[in-house]
């Protein structure tokens, strides 16, 4: 039987059976093993000892899971695994289960999507650092983004051509655009207290946690697996190309 792992820190991963975009994604073989491994491995090599939970509604997920180390002690309910099931009620479920039924809470959450295969154990312990030092709500993570709205245009009402954002200045050069940054998906901390009392994932005082675009790749369709599984069988979502 899986001894638990008692920690102040929940790992959290939301991983259902369905998925439309990509049929049985979180089980798909990527680089030889399942797309959920990646995430658990992060998770179990955390220096934080994070216990590691597994939400799932799906058998055989729950199986994979134990089998690598990982907890899974409640199936969720199917009415949060649908595909516009938001993370925020599926979180709130985790959380709500384990105090009632284990009188568990812990004093953070780290919510890991299975669909960023490449964030690292270095990330989480970034994630986590960062909000214990500044004593912030929440961490999320970001990436520079790949095409700047500085760049970006709008059509108007007559077709012309107009500038996306508003600015008195012009950028002829990539290196004279300020940075621009956007969610990645791959790693949430935030304290159990927003959650509970404020029912919501992040609280105000919210901090970047930046990762590189290659390890910030987030696996949707089809296209993003062969990006992936490329990346990893050539070594090169460890930090940067």
């Amino acid at each position: 039987m899986l001894k638990k792992r008692s920690s102040k820190y929940l790992a959290l991963i939301p991983a259902r059976g369905g998925s439309k975009g990509v049929p049985k994604k979180n089980t798909r073989i990527l680089a030889g093993k399942p797309l959920i491994a990646y995430t658990m491995e992060a998770a179990l090599q955390s220096r934080h000892r994070l216990r590691v939970i597994v939400s799932t509604d799906d058998e055989g997920i729950a199986r994979i899971a134990r089998a690598m180390g990982a907890e899974v002690p409640f199936l969720r309910p199917p009415v949060l695994a649908q595909d516009e099931t938001p993370a925020f009620p599926v979180v709130q479920h985790a959380l709500q289960w384990l105090e009632q039924h284990e009188g568990y809470q812990p004093e953070l959450v780290v919510l890991l999507q299975p669909t960023s295969p490449l964030r690292q154990a270095k990330y989480i312990d970034q994630g986590i650092k960062l909000l214990l030092q500044t004593n912030a709500d929440s961490v999320v993570s970001v990436c520079e983004v790949e095409h700047s709205p500085y760049w970006m245009r709008v059509l108007d009402d007559e077709g012309r051509i107009k500038p996306f954002v508003e600015t008195d200045r012009e950028f002829l050069r990539r290196q004279d655009l300020p940075p621009v940054y956007r969610l990645n998906g791959a790693i949430y901390v935030t304290r159990r207290k927003i959650i509970i009392e404020e029912g919501r994932l992040l609280g105000e005082d919210v901090r970047p946690l930046v990762m590189n675009r290659e390890d910030s790749i987030d696996l949707d369709v089809e296209v993003d697996f062969l990006l992936a599984e490329l990346l990893v069988k050539r070594g090169l979502g460890k930090g940067g190309l």
